[in-house]
């Protein structure tokens, strides 16, 4: 079953960091931004695999919102 979950990529000084907010610790990282969705997509499928059923539509049934908001700086 393809399910969505939200990713969050940061520009590292080194290539790419990201992460998955709704699966606490599953993280990768990748040279592009290209190359570092591919490593947490896979990251997140074998994170899932450890886990059971009920953790894992517990995790997934959490709405991750983003947005922007303006500040002064």
């Amino acid at each position: 079953m393809m399910r969505k979950v939200s990713v969050v990529i940061e520009q590292a000084e080194h290539g790419c960091y990201g992460w998955c907010p709704e699966l606490k610790g599953c993280q990768s990282q990748g040279k592009t931004v290209e190359e570092t969705l591919a490593n947490i997509r896979e990251a997140i499928e074998l994170f899932l695999e450890t886990m059971t059923a009920a953790e894992r539509a517990a995790a997934l049934s959490q709405e991750i919102f983003t947005t922007a908001v303006e500040v002064h700086a």
